[in-house]
C-alpha cells in the first residue's frame, strides 16, 4: 500500500493521528496541493474528488476520503477500535464524529477558504472550480462559535466526544479546534470543560506527533 498525502493540513493530519494510536506506517507520496498536483489527470484517476488523503492497495485499488480511509483501515487493523466495538459503541461514534464533522470542519473550511487570502477560485475542494462567497464568512464564524458551545456543554457529562474512550470523534474534533485557530477563531476562556478536554487529547503521543 502507498499513501498520497499533504503533511500538515486538516485531512491528512485527521488520519496520521488516526494511523499513529494503531501503530500503522504506510509508505507516503506527498501531493502539493499548493501547486496543484491533485488536479492532475494522474492523480484524479486515483482520486474522483481530486483530495488527500488518498490510498491506493497493493492491488492498485484506491480509497479516497478521508472517513473511506479510516473504516478501511479499522477495518484491517480493528485495535485500538477507534469506531467502536459494539453496534451501539459503532452508532455513537459514528453520529458524533459526524456531528463534529458537520456543525465543526465544514464550517471553519467554509471561514478559511472563502475568506480574502486564499483558494481564489478554489472555494470547494474537488474537480470544480467555484468563487468565494464572502458571506459565508461570518456564517462560518458564527457556526464554529456555536460548535464550541455545544462542546461545551456536552463535555460537561462526558470524558471525550463519544463517551468514556478516545474514538475518531475525537480526532474531528480536536483537528476542527485546531483548524479554526488558523482561522482566528478560539474557544473562549469559559468554555472548561472544551478546554479540559482539548488538553487531554493533545496530550496524546499521536496528536503530539502530529501536530
Amino acid at each position: 500500500m502507498k499513501l498520497y498525502d499533504y503533511p500538515g493540513v486538516p485531512n491528512p493530519r485527521r488520519l496520521n493521528i488516526f494511523m499513529a494510536e494503531k501503530g500503522i506506517d504506510i509508505p507516503r507520496v506527498q501531493v502539493d496541493l499548493l501547486k496543484g498536483e491533485q488536479l492532475e489527470p494522474e492523480f484524479r484517476a486515483k482520486s474522483p474528488n481530486c483530495d488527500v488523503p488518498t490510498l491506493e492497495l497493493d492491488n492498485g485499488t484506491c480509497i479516497s476520503q478521508l472517513n473511506a480511509v479510516c473504516r478501511y483501515l479499522e477495518a484491517i487493523h480493528p485495535e485500538p477500535p477507534l469506531y467502536g466495538s459494539t453496534p451501539e459503541e459503532i452508532g455513537i461514534i459514528e453520529m458524533w464524529n459526524q456531528i463534529c464533522f458537520t456543525n465543526g470542519f465544514q464550517a471553519v473550511a467554509d471561514l478559511f477558504r472563502n475568506g480574502p487570502d486564499w483558494f481564489e477560485g478554489r472555494a470547494l475542494v474537488g474537480p470544480h472550480n467555484y468563487e468565494k462567497i464572502p458571506e459565508l464568512v461570518d456564517r462560518g464564524r458564527q457556526r464554529i462559535m456555536n460548535f464550541y458551545g455545544d462542546m461545551e456543554q456536552h463535555l460537561a457529562e462526558h470524558k471525550y466526544i463519544a463517551g468514556s474512550a478516545f474514538s475518531v470523534a475525537d480526532i474531528t474534533a480536536l483537528v476542527t479546534v485546531d483548524f479554526a485557530q488558523w482561522a482566528n477563531v478560539t474557544a473562549p476562556d469559559t468554555h472548561v470543560n472544551l478546554k479540559r478536554w482539548h488538553t487531554l487529547v493533545s496530550e496524546r503521543p499521536s496528536v503530539r506527533d502530529n501536530s
